[in-house]
């Protein structure tokens, strides 16, 4: 029996890191002739049904963004991010949320249709992997679960999302590098890491 199609979800670009590697806040560096922030808005924002930001408040004023803060405070990581999206239930027909992270700028323009065809049912986790590697925090997250993983950010030490995913069925969906040989997870941690990203931009290769 085929399954009926999940609805399309809103999306999540999970801004609260502390940039300490980049020495600056990585969501407002200069990039695509705007900011790092906008440029992953614009590429994620055709693939979902509405679009928030899990970061402080000057980041929803700049870009028009509505802004999603944590509903734990302590800033505790992209586990936290994810659930306060989940509770903000930002499309009353979605079924999951998806969620990006702001430091990856060339991730899959099919990312989302990719992961909702990996999905078989209301509970389960789909995660993005490539070269060998999961990437976690690009995910399609199941709000029937935000009970559960409310609970975890609170009790697990480590809040790991690796931890999570453990805990309930997930399926990995694998991504090839992109025609010009990198990886289309590639992200900005470091000065060196946003040169990079620039001359992939300037390349045309994204």
């Amino acid at each position: 029996m085929n399954r009926p199609p999940l609805p399309q979800p809103p999306g999540l670009i999970l801004a609260g890191g502390q940039s300490r590697r980049m020495g600056q806040d990585k969501a407002l560096l200069a990039f695509s002739g705007s900011t790092l922030l906008a440029h992953i808005a614009a590429r994620l924002r055709p693939q979902v049904s509405t679009l928030a930001l899990n970061a402080r408040s000057d980041f929803a004023a700049m870009h028009d963004l509505v802004r999603i803060p944590d509903s734990i405070p302590g800033r505790l990581g992209p586990l936290a991010g994810i659930l306060a999206g989940l509770e903000a239930r930002l499309d009353p027909a979605a079924t999951h949320l998806l969620a990006v992270p702001v430091d990856s700028p060339f991730f899959p323009t099919d990312l989302c249709s990719r992961l909702v065809d990996a999905v078989d049912g209301e509970e389960v986790i789909a995660v993005a992997a490539s070269q060998g590697r999961d990437h976690p925090v690009f995910g399609l997250w199941p709000l029937a679960l935000k009970e559960d993983l409310r609970h975890f950010v609170l009790n697990d030490e480590r809040r790991s999302i690796r931890g999570f995913l453990d805990r309930h069925q997930t399926r990995i969906v694998e991504f090839e590098a992109t025609a010009q040989g990198f990886d289309p997870f590639f992200n900005v941690n470091t000065p060196e890491d946003f040169l990079r990203a620039q001359q992939i931009l300037e390349n045309g290769a994204a």
